[in-house]
């Protein structure tokens, strides 16, 4: 069993710096998971921020948690793309061919995308800070906003997955990422939701982006969090559990 477990996590080792080379090799990626969200803070802080009133002065800190879901959410569609360029290129049945580990093949794109996001929200975070972002928050709240941050990731990785194993065209596999990345603009990301109409306001205070914003807001702030925090775990776990059954499902129907 030991030595099992030892040749799953080096197979495991090789296919997460298979992706990552990937990923520093692709221009594009940077600039769409780093450079597209930093361009948007700078857009809502410095052009909409002083029409914007959010009951706080400094709209940077109120904005930086839709910021973050949406630099995740572009990520994750990079998943999509590289696991459906895989399968259709063939390279799950050459690597299956291969003394190695099956499942580390789609791990090392799960990791890969953990790995990449991570990047992208501390690069984000570090701008922020120049913009003047401030948090009194200490080390356990970020702890907490990593982990939140961290299980959103999982969840829309897993969600990708399952788009890059079951699409029929590079367009199918990434167009599924368009609806995520709209959804923070629909909660309480950019704006309070008192201010939406009734409809929209319901659909906005009900939505899985709403609460895990509020809650990664509130810790950055240093503040009660309520019970946002367990809505948003609960959404995100939830998500996580199902998109992981499907992936696992379509990734076995593939091999």
């Amino acid at each position: 069993m030991e030595r099992i477990e030892k040749h799953f996590f080096s197979d495991m080792g090789v296919m997460l710096g298979r992706s990552m080379r990937h990923i520093t090799r692709s221009m594009d990626t940077i600039v769409t998971v780093c450079i597209t969200p930093i361009a948007m803070m700078l857009l809502f802080v410095y052009v909409f921020g002083g029409a914007i009133q959010t009951g706080t002065d400094n709209y940077v800190n109120y904005l930086l948690p839709g910021i973050l879901l949406i630099a995740i959410a572009s990520g994750i569609s990079y998943t999509a793309y590289r696991l459906f360029l895989d399968k259709q290129r063939g390279i799950f049945e050459r690597f299956h061919t291969m003394p190695i580990s099956r499942s580390t093949l789609l791990w090392g794109h799960v990791l890969t995308s953990l790995v990449s996001n991570a990047i992208s929200v501390v690069v984000i975070i570090l701008v922020a800070l120049i913009m003047g972002f401030r948090s009194p928050a200490g080390i356990l709240p970020w702890l907490a906003v990593a982990g939140i941050l961290m299980l959103f990731t999982l969840a829309l990785t897993w969600v990708a997955a399952i788009a890059g194993l079951t699409a029929s065209s590079v367009e199918g596999a990434s167009a599924f990422s368009y609806p995520i990345i709209f959804l923070p603009f629909i909660s309480s990301a950019f704006v309070p939701t008192d201010s939406m109409p009734s409809v929209v306001r319901a659909f906005a205070e009900n939505q899985p982006v709403t609460s895990i914003v509020e809650a990664i807001r509130a810790l950055l702030s240093d503040q009660p969090v309520g019970n946002d925090i367990w809505i948003a775990l609960a959404w995100c776990v939830g998500i996580l559990l199902v998109a992981y059954f499907f992936a696992m499902r379509a990734y076995k129907n593939r091999i």
